[in-house]
């Protein structure tokens, strides 16, 4: 799957550049949103909790074809159950994605690309058994410091600058530390409304 989505980043890559000949327009903005996002874990069932992201993105559009680097603020994590306890894994990530967009008709477009995130803060509900009190812990040594993502979605940038994305990160990357731990990944749906700031260009 990862030589696949690399794949299609490539040839993005080459269609970008045979559009880099007309002139382009440019774009800057913030945008914000919820996520609904859990971490996938090896053998464990886990739950969606609901968050936000913010951020702020440069959209390059070439004719039909765009690119959006963003630098995103985000809150994700889960929800599980352990002991018929109801615990919370809460993550802040620091996410940069750099997605293609390729616009069909009146602004709708597609969106693929590679995002990459950077851990800022991680807390986790621990259950005491014997107690059966649950403390939060900070855990942001047993995850890895990045994770690489694959964003695909949908997104309507209408005449007067709004933008609406909703877009899936797909986790490629563990985001545990630790040989011995089940494997772990993220996954987020994110809905995010947008503001081009600043527009410049053809």
């Amino acid at each position: 799957m990862k030589k696949i989505f690399i794949l299609c980043c490539v040839l993005g890559a080459f269609a970008v550049i045979n559009e880099v000949q007309a002139q382009a327009q440019v774009a800057l903005g913030l945008k914000g949103g919820l996520n609904f996002s859990k971490v996938d874990i090896e053998n464990i069932s886990t739950d969606n909790r609901t968050g936000f992201h913010g951020g702020a993105f440069l959209l390059m559009k070439f004719s039909k074809i765009g690119v959006q680097p963003e630098l995103i603020f985000s809150k994700q994590g889960s929800s599980f159950k352990f002991n018929s306890q109801n615990l919370d894994a809460n993550y802040d990530y620091i996410n940069i994605p750099v997605i293609l967009k390729l616009y069909t008709v009146a602004g709708i477009n597609i969106q693929i690309g590679p995002q990459f995130g950077f851990i800022a803060n991680a807390e986790q509900d621990v259950l005491d058994i014997s107690t059966n009190t649950v403390t939060k812990q900070n855990v942001k040594d047993q995850l890895k410091g990045s994770d690489i993502s694959a964003a695909l979605g949908l997104g309507w940038d209408l005449p007067f600058g709004l933008t609406i994305d909703a877009r899936y990160n797909l986790g490629l990357s563990k985001i545990n530390d630790g040989s011995n731990s089940p494997e772990s990944k993220n996954q987020v749906v994110q809905v995010s409304l947008g503001y081009k700031l600043i527009k410049f260009g053809k």
